[in-house]
């Protein structure tokens, strides 16, 4: 079977290029699948992270500079198919649409075509190939979308065949706030592989925490709740990975709240998994979350983890008082006192580390590709009948539409306002007189 993924930039760094590149590996090792990653952009010569020799990259549109993608017309033209509402929509241009269209009309010979963020879900909208089976992924929540976005999604993934998105509650968000006859809408995780990095051994006074420096991650949260906990456990420190635009907001916050030499940031690293190996607990304190990437690579490592019960992912990855903690949402203290008992209880914390790494394994390769091999099945085998739901449903909605035009039209037929109807009932209007 060949799969084509849908991508913003394969060359870049982000979430989403990496688990993509995780899955593609993946299928293509343990599903025997041919696959091809067709990339919107292209700025530089080779991808940052490796990819599989064995998957096929396209590039569409050259955006570095003096190539001559850059010097075409529709280059400086703003794209139109692209949805306005997507946070790239100032990334895309006319020559995006041009090049992606040509090249699901024309080239793309696929059995699964699979996009992966909702502009590029739009596009495989209007220009999939019909005798492929068409999905969008999610990888951020529903309510992360603007509503705008989600007006426009919801015309446009109506078409697809299935929607899948990074974890349950999301999914079950869809169905109910997104009603899509003949769309299977469910979740998948992401794959996160198993690390060659020795398990933690849970004897460093190390806390560790990872990800962007924005403001949705709380690291604000996080040093204000290390405070409460260095104040209690001297030789403890706390390693923040990763770069953004909140860094010297957080050094100030540090050097305000007397955490010099104990609360560092460290910048970004990749692969983080040795760094989390060398900690003996970790922290997310983030305010939501689409799935929790670095909570998995942290259990991965053999490490608990001490995370915000966020929406949507981490009840999904951490079982309270098994392999990790949950607190809740906001909650300086409850963090504290979560880390200091982990901190005070070192049996706790090798417990807990052997059931992290004994619980990631739902991650691994193997059971993500078999859940999306019984997903391409269903949906071939399920085409016929999702059309007709979609046909049925659509069909019933013109049913409606045209019954309350018909009613509004009619005399007294209960068109306008409330008001309207008892201006006409008053003055004989509702009703003809006979003589």
């Amino acid at each position: 079977m060949k799969i084509v993924f849908l991508l913003h930039n394969v060359y870049a760094i982000g979430g989403t290029v990496r688990t993509t590149l995780n899955l593609a590996a993946a299928l293509t090792e343990h599903g025997g699948h041919e696959v091809e990653i067709v990339s919107m952009s292209r700025h530089r010569q080779a991808p940052r992270f490796t990819v599989d020799p064995r998957i096929t990259l396209v590039p569409l549109v050259d955006t570095r500079e003096g190539s001559a993608d850059t010097r075409e017309a529709a280059y400086q033209q703003p794209s139109r198919d692209f949805p306005t509402a997507e946070k790239r929509y100032k990334q895309y241009n006319r020559l995006h649409d041009l090049r992606v269209r040509e090249y699901l009309e024309q080239r793309c010979d696929a059995d699964v075509v699979i996009g992966t963020r909702p502009g590029i879900n739009v596009y495989l909208s209007l220009w999939g190939p019909e005798r492929a089976v068409r999905i969008a992924q999610e990888h951020l929540r529903y309510e992360a979308h603007s509503k705008k976005l989600r007006a426009v999604l919801a015309r446009h993934y109506r078409t697809l065949d299935a929607v899948v998105t990074m974890t349950r509650a999301d999914a079950a968000v869809y169905r109910a706030k997104m009603p899509m006859p003949g769309v299977r809408v469910l979740s998948v995780p992401n794959i996160v592989p198993p690390t060659s990095v020795a398990p933690s051994d849970g004897t460093s006074k190390i806390i560790a925490a990872a990800g962007r420096l924005a403001p949705g991650k709380r690291y604000d949260l996080l040093l204000e709740a290390f405070a409460a906990v260095a104040a209690h456990e001297p030789g403890w420190e706390l390693r923040i990975y990763g770069g953004g635009a909140q860094e010297a907001r957080l050094r100030d916050l540090i050097a305000g709240l007397g955490l010099t030499g104990r609360a560092r940031l460290m910048g970004a690293v990749s692969p983080i998994e040795p760094e989390f190996a060398r900690a003996s607990i970790v922290v997310s304190t983030s305010d939501a979350e689409s799935f929790g990437m670095t909570l998995v690579e942290a259990m991965r490592c053999g490490v608990p983890v001490v995370s915000t019960d966020a929406p949507l992912g981490p009840a999904e990855i951490i079982t309270d008082g098994v392999d990790g903690r949950l607190v809740p949402l906001g909650d300086a203290r409850a963090v504290a006192e979560a880390v200091t008992g982990l901190i005070e209880n070192p049996e706790a914390r090798r417990t807990m580390g052997e059931a992290a790494l004994a619980s990631a394994r739902r991650f691994d390769p193997e059971p993500i590709v078999a859940q999306y091999g019984a997903l391409f099945s269903e949906l071939k085998a399920t085409r016929r009948r999702r059309a007709w739901q979609r046909l049925s449903a659509r069909a019933a909605d013109w049913a409606r539409r045209k019954t309350r035009s018909l009613r509004s039209s009619r005399p007294g037929g209960g068109g306008g306002t409330s008001h309207d109807r008892r201006h006409r009932t008053a003055h004989g209007s509702a009703r003809p007189k006979h003589p």
